[in-house]
């Protein structure tokens, strides 16, 4: 399997919500950082940031815009990630970068736009 079909595979946890899907997908020693926040750099830290913002989400949908692999296996992507709570959303343009040790998620790193994510988790519990 590519690794562009393991991003694909990993978008489509994501949309199922399946915590523990996308857990497993992550090598033992995972690196994920949301740029500019700090980095997680375990499986169990990944866990304690997904699992509270995940909870109150009812959907979530990635849509695709651009994805690409380089002869090292390294995938990028150009996204958008909506989270749907209820009737309410927030949508976020995402870049991502995502690399495979021995099959497996090693380190993942997404660049988007803090200060909009703040704004719009603020107009949601406005």
């Amino acid at each position: 399997m590519s690794n562009t079909q393991k991003v694909r595979d990993f978008i489509a946890k994501w949309e199922a919500q399946d915590v523990e899907g996308i857990l497993d997908t992550f090598s033992d020693n995972p690196f994920y950082h949301n740029i500019p926040m700090d980095p997680l750099t375990s499986k169990d830290a990944i866990r304690q940031f997904l699992e509270p913002f995940l909870t109150p989400v009812t959907e979530v949908k990635w849509t695709l815009h651009f994805i690409a692999e380089d002869a090292n296996g390294v995938v990028m992507t150009e996204r958008v990630d909506a989270f749907f709570f209820g009737d309410k959303k927030i949508a976020l343009p995402v870049m991502g970068t995502f690399e495979f040790v021995d099959g497996k998620l090693a380190k993942w790193r997404d660049y988007f736009d803090l200060r909009e994510f703040e704004n719009q988790m603020a107009a949601l519990q406005a």
